[in-house]
C-alpha cells in the first residue's frame, strides 16, 4: 500500500507575507514557539485616492524561537497549528544592529 504524501508540494501556492515582529518569547508568561507578527499594507483609498496604511497582526509558528523583536521575517500559510495560529515563520529578511 502506497505511503500518503503529507507534503504541500502542488497543491497550490500557500500566500507569503513581509511583516517585523513585534512580539516574541523572550518576556516570561508569553507563548512559547510563537512570534506576533505585524503586516503593513499600502493600498489607494478609491474614493479619495490618496495612500492609506493597514496594518493586521498574525500569531506565527517559529519552532527554534530564533526570532525576535523588530526583526523582519517572512510569513508562510500553513495548517491550522493552533487556535490563532496560522501562519509559519518561512525566514528572515533583515535583522536589526544591536
Amino acid at each position: 500500500m502506497a505511503e500518503a504524501n503529507i507534503s504541500t508540494e502542488g497543491r497550490g501556492r500557500s500566500r507569503k507575507l513581509v511583516g517585523k515582529v513585534v512580539n516574541d518569547t523572550k518576556n516570561p508568561g508569553r507563548a512559547q514557539k510563537t512570534v506576533v507578527v505585524e503586516v503593513v499594507r499600502r493600498f489607494r483609498d478609491p474614493v479619495y485616492g490618496k495612500y492609506v496604511k493597514q496594518r493586521r497582526r498574525y500569531h506565527a509558528h517559529d519552532e527554534t524561537n530564533n526570532f525576535h523583536t523588530n526583526d523582519m521575517v517572512e510569513i508562510t500559510e500553513s495548517r491550522p497549528l493552533s487556535r490563532t495560529k496560522r501562519w509559519v515563520v518561512s525566514k528572515l529578511v533583515d535583522r536589526p544592529p544591536e
